[in-house]
């Protein structure tokens, strides 16, 4: 299924836009209708982040998240196979000044939220210049070929698995790649703080705040999106943070979440619901799935 859902995308992927919006839409409803788990975990993370949004909403909130991830998986065939100018002529860029004054000063870490139009800022950004990013293994070997295949199509960037821990991140962001980063996963409790994300404590990851400190790296957010309409995207960067970190872990690794927080209610339906964000509780709470 999954050598033929591949094929899917690499044919499709020359077509309008607006074509493979639909073909997208499309793959996103017929998930939804068939992913009962996948769907039942978006409930779950709806209810307990929006818990005052009424049951009618979340359910059309769900169905449009599904839509979109739809997109994002038939569309990545764009940034995987089209041609660079096509995917530059498709993403809207908004806020480069603030990422690039803080290169020039020193090494940068792109926080980067699951957003389900994350891998377009990649793609972007390494028609640029390097980068250098972690990523976790895939299930399927086949599709986990093609994924760091269709991301290191562009320039010299560099990959390294979770497994191998940041010893690699920092010996290249010391030779200034910028470190393209997704904090925002429940990774268990190792290297993480339990914070609050909309109010419910979340095992959440401290690698930002560490590697700014050892590093002395600025942090700069970015945020790519899909446009109304099929319209293509946009990638906008953040002004880098001032006085990050403060030395209070814990405090540093909160404005992280409420930075994500902020933008989820900005786009709800394209932040990555299907993941169990809080599948790792506190000692003695319930599971939540």
């Amino acid at each position: 299924m999954t050598r033929a859902g591949i094929f899917i995308m690499w044919l499709l992927h020359g077509l309008p836009l607006p074509v493979l919006a639909w073909f997208g839409n499309f793959l996103g409803l017929l998930l939804y209708m068939l992913g009962r788990e996948r769907r039942r975990v978006a409930h779950i993370n709806l209810g307990l982040c929006f818990p005052d949004m009424p049951r009618h909403e979340r359910k059309r909130l769900v169905r449009r998240h599904f839509q979109a991830f739809g997109r994002s998986f038939i569309e990545r065939g764009v940034l995987w196979w089209s041609s660079a100018a096509r995917i530059r002529k498709l993403v809207r860029v908004t806020g480069l000044e603030h990422y690039t004054a803080a290169a020039a000063h020193g090494p940068v870490i792109l926080l980067v939220p699951h957003f389900v139009a994350l891998d377009v800022g990649w793609s972007w950004l390494t028609q640029h210049g390097n980068l250098v990013s972690m990523y976790s293994n895939q299930k399927d070997p086949y599709f986990h070929k093609q994924l760091l295949q269709g991301r290191l199509r562009f320039g010299q960037s560099q990959l390294y698995a979770r497994q191998q821990g940041l010893r690699p991140i920092i010996k290249a962001m010391r030779g200034r790649l910028p470190f393209y980063y997704l904090p925002d996963q429940d990774l268990a409790t190792r290297d993480s703080l339990f914070i609050p994300f909309f109010g419910v404590p979340a095992a959440t990851l401290t690698t930002i705040p560490r590697l700014a400190e050892i590093t002395g790296a600025r942090v700069v957010p970015c945020i790519a999106r899909m446009l109304p309409d099929a319209a293509g995207y946009e990638v906008h960067f953040y002004p880098a943070w001032d006085n990050y970190p403060i030395g209070d872990l814990a405090a540093d690794t909160r404005r992280v979440n409420e930075f994500i927080e902020q933008r989820v209610r900005e786009m709800p339906e394209q932040y990555f619901w299907l993941h169990k964000r809080f599948k790792t509780r506190p000692e003695g709470e319930e599971k939540l799935y």
